[in-house]
């Protein structure tokens, strides 16, 4: 173990001690570690903290939101600081026989080469961070593609680390990858498949942040919360959390709703089946007797029915009117009511129509208030709506003899109620 030049200014201290030369080697290295010590605290605590805070005050809103990554950054700096320092200063201040030193500073540059590698992952997190801050960003996610950057920058490291430890060169150590090529890709096959599926979903659009999707297969519906290299990540509508892989949005299908969220409207599409035995031609005083209750005229016009028209005919052109004028529908989109094919229970009578308030509880508001309205009106117009019951109907009170009473037969599903 040769003297190092630290311990040689530091020996002249020791020189009527016993055991000089070994005191002035724990001094040297104790020196050499306090120094470390005092550069890492001052680079960490005072240096770049002083920093960050000029530059904030730049763009204090933008800025001011990556506190936590530049936080992350310094402590990472002030690391690759100090083994620098540490490697720079090695032969000068730590006096250690050559076998150790060699450790020592294999270690040193192990350290320094995943710092490094660290710094520079922060690196892409805070460029990425500031690309979420753009308006665009929601539409064009590049969460897969940052991933990605990270995992080939740490296999460098990596390399770079077995080259360091073998004493060979980091060619020597990529042409052994041809060897285990197969194992590779095995291993890593879902993280490429993942990186493929992320280049297209970035370029195409597929998924976004905030974006209701539903995946059949993976019994996920709800918003998508991380789009990851790896994985997506969905919250359903019960604040359940699904988990897909990226890949098979691509590989499989899915359902998107943005472009509902981005049209005029959300879909209504709802049928009341009719009784049939219920329908029947209208007169002209059991119109009048309609009008009285409703002011057709208001929804209808009069002039274009045909003659002899039915009741279902009147409730149909009733219930488009009706539509068209309710404050909450967009009339700018498809509106229409339509007799679908008959079946076993009744004929159903279905309102197509689209909401201008595409929020869920709004929507479905809206839904009910629709059905409500033409149910109740069903009625006036002399129409029953469909149901198969089984069992007895309760008797109504004895003061509700204005409304109509139903006799029903027992498990009789395949007729109506009569009235």
């Amino acid at each position: 173990m040769t003297n190092t030049h630290l311990q040689d200014l530091i020996a002249p201290w020791f020189e009527k001690v016993p055991d000089a030369n070994f005191l002035s080697s724990i001094t040297a290295a104790s020196i050499g570690v306090l120094s470390l010590l005092i550069v890492y605290l001052f680079t960490r605590r005072l240096m770049l903290p002083g920093i960050q805070k000029v530059v904030t005050k730049l763009s204090p809103e933008r800025i001011g939101l990556l506190s936590p990554l530049l936080n992350k950054l310094n402590k990472r700096i002030a690391g690759m600081l100090c083994s620098v320092l540490f490697l720079a200063t090695f032969d000068s201040v730590y006096p250690v026989n050559e076998l150790t030193a060699e450790i020592l500073k294999t270690i040193g540059q192990g350290i320094l080469i995943i710092h490094v590698g660290f710094i520079f992952s922060s690196i892409v997190s805070i460029a990425g961070a500031i690309y979420n801050q753009l308006d665009f960003a929601r539409e064009v996610p590049i969460q897969g593609l940052l991933q990605v950057v990270k995992l080939i920058t740490f296999i460098v490291c990596a390399i770079l680390i077995v080259s360091i430890v073998l004493e060979k060169s980091p060619t020597y150590i990529l042409s052994g990858f041809g060897a285990i090529a197969a194992v590779t890709l095995l291993v890593f096959k879902d993280t490429i498949l993942g990186f493929v599926a992320s280049i297209q979903i970035a370029a195409n659009r597929l998924v976004t942040y905030g974006d209701w999707i539903q995946v059949e297969n993976y019994g996920a519906d709800g918003e998508v919360i991380d789009l990851g290299l790896n994985t997506v990540k969905v919250r359903n509508w019960d604040n359940t959390i699904t988990t897909i892989p990226t890949y098979m949005l691509v590989a499989g299908s899915f359902k998107n709703w943005r472009g509902m969220q981005e049209s005029g409207g959300r879909r209504i599409k709802r049928s009341l089946n009719i009784d049939m035995h219920s329908i029947c031609l209208v007169s002209d005083e059991f119109r009048k007797q309609i009008d009285a209750a409703i002011p057709l005229h208001e929804y209808i016009r009069v002039a274009s029915l045909p003659d002899p028209v039915s009741n279902l005919g009147l409730f149909r052109r009733y219930a488009e009117g009706y539509l068209k004028q309710h404050n909450k529908i967009n009339t700018s989109l498809t509106l229409m009511v339509r007799e679908l094919q008959p079946l076993n229970h009744g004929l159903p009578i279905e309102f197509y129509c689209f909401s201008e308030d595409k929020r869920w509880i709004s929507y479905e508001h809206l839904q009910a208030e629709i059905m409500d309205h033409l149910l109740a009106v069903l009625p006036v117009f002399g129409l029953r709506a469909y149901q198969s019951v089984s069992g007895q109907l309760s008797q109504p009170n004895a003061q509700q003899t204005d409304k109509p009473t139903f006799k029903v037969v027992a498990n009789s599903a395949e007729q109506g109620p009569q009235q």
